[in-house]
């Protein structure tokens, strides 16, 4: 069963510094039907202008996967970490018991396109974390990337939840597919670009739920993020 979520269906605000694209509910944004998927909580697909950000604030139990796809983001946060985050970058942040960062565009006059992931973790109130590593096109390019995993498995960063989270790049004559095991349910998300998933045309911003397939088959010219998930 695949069920799209066509991306002009997406929660949308545009507060000038802030042109953002919400997945699932969030925020001044409720839909109940599309308010999380499984361990699946958020995919904000923000552009954020030059000189714009987030000031820090606070989060808890939560895992924030953040994934650049163009410009650059700069992060701070109150254990101390301080990076920018480039295209290919992932970086992994487990609020946990508490947590507190910002996010500001590390351009005054490129915007920075992001998105950022939620997913609920497993257990409350575990001790706070970050983690950033890059993935190259390279790394990514006809092949379905490992970024995120429980297990840090391939050089992914780790998630405190039983979930995966996959990359592609995909070029014409390039396809990729995944096979489920069995009881697992996935999530697509096309970040740019256009494809066919199992034949269904998808554009970037679509996401879809994908249950009880066999085997999930794309191809098309498109990067998109793969969740595997319990």
């Amino acid at each position: 069963m695949i069920r799209l979520r066509p991306h002009a269906e997406r929660g949308h605000f545009d507060h000038g510094w802030l042109d953002t694209w919400h997945s699932f509910s969030f925020g001044d944004y409720f839909d109940p039907e599309h308010n999380g998927y499984s361990a699946l909580r958020v995919i904000n697909d923000d552009r954020i202008a030059g000189g714009g950000g987030f000031p820090a604030h606070p989060h808890s139990n939560m895992e924030i996967v953040t994934y650049v796809l163009e410009g650059a983001l700069a992060h701070r946060d109150s254990l101390g970490h301080g990076s920018t985050i480039l295209p290919g970058d992932v970086q992994r942040m487990s609020a946990g018991r508490g947590i507190r960062h910002s996010e500001f565009n590390a351009s005054q006059d490129e915007a920075v396109h992001l998105l950022q992931i939620w997913l609920l973790p497993q257990e409350q109130n575990l001790d706070p974390g970050y983690e950033q590593k890059s993935f190259g096109p390279g790394a990514k390019r006809g092949r379905l990337c490992l970024i995120a995993s429980p297990d840090g498995r391939d050089g992914s960063v780790t998630i405190h939840q039983d979930a995966r989270i996959y990359a592609a790049l995909l070029g014409h004559g390039e396809p990729v597919a995944h096979r489920p095991a069995d009881g697992r349910r996935c999530y697509l998300h096309v970040a740019r670009g256009t494809l066919s998933l199992n034949g269904i045309p998808m554009a970037g911003g679509d996401g879809a739920r994908i249950e009880n397939e066999p085997e999930i088959r794309l191809e098309g010219n498109a990067e998109l993020l793969l969740f595997d998930l319990p």
